[in-house]
This record gives C-alpha cells, structure tokens and sequence, in this order.
C-alpha cells in the first residue's frame, strides 16, 4: 500500500478503486498510465510505457503475469545496434495502448504496441494479443485470435443498454462492423 501511494500519484490519471501491486510489479512511464478505476491488477505485471499511453477503462480484472510494452525498437537502422535503443525514434515506434472496459485478462497475458482490446473483451491465460480486438471477443492463442464472442448482437444491445448511458453504448451498426 505504501509504493501503491507514490505510484497512483505519479499517473497521468488514476480513478477510484484501483488495486495495483507494485512491490512485485515493474511499472516505467507510469506518467503514461490512465486507469479510469474498479481495476484489478494482479502481482507480477510488467508494464513498460516509453511515450505512448496505457489507458485502462473502469471495471477491468488483470490476473497475474500481464505484459504491456507500447513501444519498439528500430531494427531498420544500418550502422546501429538494436541493443542501443532510442537512436531517431519515430512516432510509430510507440503506439497506444487501450483496455477498454469490463474487461478479463487472464493468467501470462502480453499485449503489445497499438492494440485496443475492445469492451467487454476476455483475453485467455497465455494470449499474446498483436493487433486490436473487437467489442465482447473472446480471444485465444498466440498471436491471439478471436475465438468467439461473449454475447451475439442483440445481447449486447440487452447488456448495454442495462449498464451503460445512451450516448456510452454501442449501436448495432458500430458491433456489425467490428466483427468484419
């Protein structure tokens, strides 16, 4: 509870009701970290943010062992070693990364630079999520891919609208392009 105080303070943003475990848990950046509240983050997480964000939404479950690096290293630079880091770093070396909420991440999850893991979303134990996954999927594997959804549209649109403002929820038309 003591580092959790210092750690908190130091975010760009941390709402309410969030449980982090810093004595057994490597943060960088943490200047970048945006936990909007009611998250769970389990002991052993490893979170490396470089200049890009980690922005978590409300109601989030992380088991232990999450990774989550937002950035690269260039490996296209002639006459340099990748072992020597930062040498003209590019905007698009360091991308975003977003948990939106009412999310479940399970045990050993990675996910990398520029994923948004949409609401809703349960990440199986073991995932290495590469690119951004839609609303209430269901992913698995390594590179992570959708397995299923949680609920079919019509039951999002149940669950939605019992948990969420008009103008917070997703339409019917937004969830039919996201599973494309």
């Amino acid at each position: 509870k003591f580092w959790s105080f210092f750690i908190k303070r130091a975010m760009g943003k941390c709402g309410k009701n969030v449980m982090i475990k810093p004595s057994t848990s490597v943060f960088k950046g943490v200047e970048n970290f945006y936990f909007e509240g009611d998250l769970r983050l389990a002991r052993y997480a490893v979170i490396y943010s470089t200049r890009a964000k980690v922005i978590i939404g409300k109601k989030v479950d992380i088991a232990p062992n999450l990774k989550i690096i937002t950035g690269n290293h260039r490996i296209d630079k002639v006459g340099y070693f990748m072992f020597d880091g930062n040498y003209d770093k590019r905007p698009e070396d360091d991308k975003d990364v977003i948990i939106e909420g009412d999310a479940w991440l399970g045990i050993n999850v990675t996910i990398l630079s520029g994923v948004t893991v949409g609401r809703g979303s349960v990440i199986s134990a073991g995932a290495v999520v590469t690119k951004s996954c839609p609303p209430y999927s269901i992913l698995v594997g390594v590179p992570a891919k959708v397995l299923k959804y949680r609920f079919t549209i019509e039951q999002i649109l149940e669950h939605e609208k019992s948990l969420y403002s008009k103008n917070e929820r997703l339409t019917k038309e937004q969830l039919i392009l996201f599973r494309k």
